[in-house]
């Protein structure tokens, strides 16, 4: 168990506190023909997640009680995530979700499972008339720009009021905020990307790998 320091986790959200790729599974249901090239050119590195978003928003139709309903039809959150949010709340560890996902279904899925108070940053939805979308990016980065919500930026942010700062997460966005991480827990691309190149992580399948090596 993590004692005598103040910790802060940061937590990717799909594929990650959601097992399922919420965001992949709005593209196939509401966006139109065009979107798979955009996203192989961002799977690829041609294009950071800003990019590929701006690109794909002129797609997408539907309006946001379509999607939610969609979401909370089909996804859910990690059978243990709950748990082991309230494990780190009860121990004094604050956990952050931190996404280049959206922030519509993150505040349903958490709202859905008990969450609402968890603290989140991802990208931003505007729903607009005849059911179109346009998407902002607070969070961007003007270092990089490459991501829509840059996960490094907010670390980096936190790092001064943290002894110790750990990172979870399984996909492309998360390799960036990794390095800078004192402990990474690590899944797919993640896991692949970031091992392969000499660092240490830890990796996991589900929270219940967390719990046991946190707790």
């Amino acid at each position: 168990m993590i004692r005598g320091e103040q910790t802060l986790i940061l937590c990717d959200f799909d594929g990650t506190a959601s097992p399922m790729d919420v965001g992949n599974k709005l593209l196939e249901r509401f966006a139109g023909d065009g979107w798979e090239a955009i996203d192989r050119d961002y799977c690829a590195g041609k294009i950071g997640s800003r990019a590929a978003y701006t690109k794909i928003a002129p797609l997408f139709r539907g309006t946001r009680t379509k999607m939610i309903e969609y979401v909370l039809a089909r996804a859910a959150l990690d059978t243990d995530f709950a748990d082991f949010y309230r494990l780190c709340r009860q121990n004094g560890i604050d956990v952050i979700i931190v996404s280049d996902g959206l922030d519509f279904y993150i505040e349903a899925l958490l709202t859905k499972h008990g969450l609402a108070q968890m603290e989140y940053h991802a990208n931003s939805v505007v729903f607009e008339g005849d059911e179109r979308i346009s998407f902002a990016f607070p969070g961007a980065s003007d270092e990089c720009g490459r991501c829509g919500n840059c996960k490094r930026a907010i670390l980096q942010r936190c790092r001064p009021a943290y002894n110790r700062i750990i990172y979870i997460g399984d996909s492309y966005s998360d390799i960036c905020p990794a390095k800078d991480a004192d402990l990474v827990f690590a899944k797919t691309i993640l896991y692949e990307k970031y091992s392969t190149n000499g660092n240490h992580c830890v990796y996991f399948e589900t929270f219940s790998d967390i719990i046991k090596s946190l707790f």
